[in-house]
This record gives C-alpha cells, sequence and structure tokens, in this order.
C-alpha cells in the first residue's frame, strides 16, 4: 500500500503577500499563529477529510516554494530508502509542536523538497 499526502507547505519571504493570494484565489482561511512566527495553518475548507496545509515565512536561504509532505511509518527508515535512491538531507529530523509527530525534509532528483512525516 503506498504512503498518502498528509500536508502541504508553502514558504516565502513575503509570506502575507503569499498568503493573500492563496486564500484569495481558493477561498482558503489563514491566519497567522504570533507563537509559531507568523506560520498560518491553512483551512481549505474541504472538510475534516482534506489534506491539511501551512503558509509562513522562509527560514532559510533557498527554503521559498511549495512542498508536500508523505506520511510515513519509520522516518528514519524513510530518510534511509530516500538517501539510496540518491535524496539529499535538507532538513534532519524535527519533533513537531504539539505531539504532532517528526519530519524531514530532503531533495528528489530534481532537487524538489519533499517532506516526511512519522
Amino acid at each position: 500500500m503506498g504512503q498518502p499526502v498528509a500536508f502541504f507547505e508553502i514558504t516565502s519571504t513575503a509570506p502575507e503577500k503569499v498568503r493573500g493570494f492563496y486564500t484569495e484565489l481558493f477561498g482558503w482561511s489563514a491566519e497567522p499563529d504570533p507563537d509559531m512566527d507568523g506560520y498560518a495553518m491553512v483551512d481549505t475548507g474541504a472538510g475534516p477529510d482534506a489534506i491539511g496545509g501551512g503558509i509562513g515565512p522562509s527560514q532559510a536561504p533557498g527554503d521559498t516554494g511549495v512542498k508536500f509532505y508523505v506520511r510515513v511509518e519509520d522516518l528514519e527508515a524513510g530518510l534511509a530508502r530516500a538517501s539510496e535512491l540518491g535524496a539529499d538531507t535538507l532538513a534532519p529530523p524535527m519533533d513537531l509542536p504539539g505531539g504532532y509527530g517528526r519530519i524531514a525534509v530532503v531533495s528528489d532528483p530534481d532537487g524538489n523538497p519533499v517532506g516526511l512525516w512519522a
């Protein structure tokens, strides 16, 4: 069985502008949370089974853009498999606040970021 896409993330050096673009274009709501450095959790309005997302400020040079996160059962095994397939680790494993699990980010063969979430 395949692994589901579980989350999307949009990061920008101008997060307010980007957040306005996506909320106006798609009718999403996304209020920045000051406790999360202005990161906004996105409600697409598609119901409780919809894939969630976030829009926030860039944290490092070159990390702007859109990425998706895929659920994996074992984060370290997912990282090892991605490495075997030629991926570089862009962000090492880290715990999410609130007990929401752990994530890491790798690059695909073209350098696109892909998140792993366990």
